[in-house]
């Protein structure tokens, strides 16, 4: 039986690219193609993949917060994540949000082949490239002052979006919330970060990798 696998990534050509050379291995199959987080989680819910190819970098929900809530949801499911960020605190979360891989997006095709097949044997896969050091990071000293740590689940999606630039309306309307629910969300926010202004909100954002900054 066929490996079932969703792509997510924001980069069209990133997905295609993957997807047909995913495509040529006899016991991989690719199930379906998301551009978001929102929709990484739909589609989850619809395809029950096996493994999801997640990059972390994406709108409307980051991959972080979409790992979370697949893993929550479909235990069942494997996450590995793709990205471009190296640093421990990309590696860190991804993780402590469920993954069972992370590879970097340079790394040979072969090396997600071997994550994909080791993860779908119940095993952790982390790129030699990243190294032993980040695992052993983020499992001896969790960082208290992440955002992660500090805001809940809810309040990072509302900065997320606020940081994307959507209004309160389309902030609401996304979430399935009031927008007098999405205000008090934004006050919630901005006492327990000290911080006064969407400027520095989205600064903030982009910082702790809730989302990325414009090209």
């Amino acid at each position: 039986m066929s490996i079932r696998i969703l792509l997510a990534d924001d980069h069209t050509i990133v997905r295609h690219s993957l997807s047909s050379s995913l495509q040529e291995q006899k016991d991989m199959e690719v199930i379906g193609q998301a551009d978001n987080g929102l929709s990484t989680v739909e589609l989850v819910r619809e395809l029950s993949p096996d493994i999801v190819v997640m990059d972390i970098g994406m709108p409307d929900l980051n991959g972080i917060e979409a790992t979370r809530q697949i893993v929550d949801e479909s235990p069942t499911v494997k996450v590995i994540g793709l990205s471009m960020h190296s640093s421990n605190k990309y590696v860190r979360e991804m993780f402590r949000a469920g993954a069972s891989g992370y590879l970097l997006k340079d790394c040979p095709f072969e090396e997600l082949l071997d994550a994909i097949k080791t993860v779908i044997e119940g095993k952790a896969y982390v790129s030699p490239s990243i190294g032993k050091t980040v695992i052993e990071d983020y499992i001896s000293r969790p960082d208290e002052t992440s955002a992660f740590s500090i805001l809940s689940r809810r309040e990072r999606e509302v900065l997320q979006l606020m940081a994307e630039g959507k209004t309160t309306k389309q902030l609401a309307a996304c979430l399935h919330i009031s927008p007098k629910t999405v205000e008090a969300h934004r006050l919630r926010i901005m006492n327990k970060l000290d911080i006064d202004n969407v400027a520095q909100l989205t600064k903030y954002a982009i910082q702790e990798g809730l989302t990325q900054p414009e090209p």
